[in-house]
């Protein structure tokens, strides 16, 4: 199945993953989304960004002429660019965005999400899918979220993507090694005083 995609995911990773391996998760998602099925789409709710499309820390077409040149937003729009190094977006989902945490001081790459308001949320999961999933069960008809997230993982499993535990209670909640918000908050105070910003 790869053969046919292989230059595709090859330009994926380049663009949105620095060329590192695209995850075996990622790489069904992924196929499965240009070959048309919405299968995976309609149970996690993602849509993977198209060639091109910018990484939200680098959009600024959104702000004014005025916004982007006050020093303050400056500092914003500069660490968010400095911050897009380690945060690795793949696709719209969740409360915006969703993708992996690759700083080089985390042991493994861990999924991560960046909301519309551009705060940065640690998800629960070992891999992309997983963390989705965890995210998906409280919006289940099934009001018991472990029983939701063992019903979307056991659907996902029959589709061809089977997750590392269908148990709610043994996926990957550990804290990250580090802390997106604080590095972020670090990256754009180091900015404003760059700029002369008190």
């Amino acid at each position: 199945m790869d053969g046919t995609y292989g230059e595709r995911l090859a330009a994926f990773s380049r663009e949105r993953l620095d060329g590192r391996p695209v995850p075996d998760d990622l790489r069904v998602l992924l196929i499965a989304q240009w070959e048309g099925r919405d299968d995976f789409a309609r149970l996690l709710g993602l849509e993977f960004f198209e060639p091109g499309e910018l990484h939200p820390f680098l959009d600024t077409d959104y702000l004014s002429a005025e916004e982007l040149a006050d020093p303050e937003m400056q500092a914003v729009n500069a660490g968010a660019a400095r911050m897009s190094e380690y945060v690795k977006l793949v696709a719209k989902g969740g409360k915006g965005w969703v993708g992996y945490w690759l700083h080089p001081d985390e042991p493994a790459g861990r999924p991560i999400e960046l909301d519309t308001e551009f705060s940065l949320w640690p998800m629960t999961g070992s891999t992309l899918t997983e963390a989705v999933a965890f995210e998906q069960s409280a919006y289940q008809d099934e009001p018991d979220e472990r029983l939701a997230y063992g019903q979307l993982a056991a659907e996902l499993r029959a589709l061809g993507l089977p997750l590392s535990t269908e148990d709610f209670d043994a996926l990957d909640d550990s804290a990250y090694a580090v802390d997106p918000e604080k590095l972020m908050e670090t990256l754009t105070e180091a900015e404003r005083a760059k700029l002369g910003l008190g």
